[in-house]
């Protein structure tokens, strides 16, 4: 397996397709970074040279931002309006839907946390 920006590509995979198994990159992404790096996308993983190997790390790792590199932005959007205290932030820092659901009889994977904290009633 070839391994770029932290990820084990598959070896059975046309390059272009191995390509998107990284987080940030997609198909038309994947097939701009063979054109660039001279490398047909109709390639096998497995027959890719070493010095094909490392065009494509040098390209990926000086043009793009991919895996730990990209900005996590749905948690600076909570953040924000947790800080700002709107009402999806005060839904978000209790831990319960922040759409509109209704709670009463759903929610029970968002109420989870909340549920584990409980004491079961003990009965005599």
């Amino acid at each position: 397996m070839a391994r770029i920006s932290g990820v084990d590509i598959p070896r059975e995979k046309r390059l272009e397709i191995a390509l998107t198994y990284i987080y940030g990159i997609g198909l038309p992404t994947a097939q701009r970074i063979c054109a660039s790096a001279d490398i047909s996308f109709d390639t096998r993983v497995r027959d890719l040279t070493d010095e094909e190997i490392t065009r494509l790390r040098t390209f990926i790792d000086a043009n793009l931002k991919v895996e730990g590199d990209l900005p996590p932005r749905c948690r600076t959007r909570h953040q924000r309006k947790m800080e700002i205290s709107s009402y999806q932030g005060l839904r978000h820092r209790r831990g319960l839907p922040v759409h509109g659901q209704r709670t009463h009889t759903n929610a029970r994977t968002r109420k989870a946390e909340e549920d584990r904290c409980r004491k079961k009633k003990v009965r005599k």
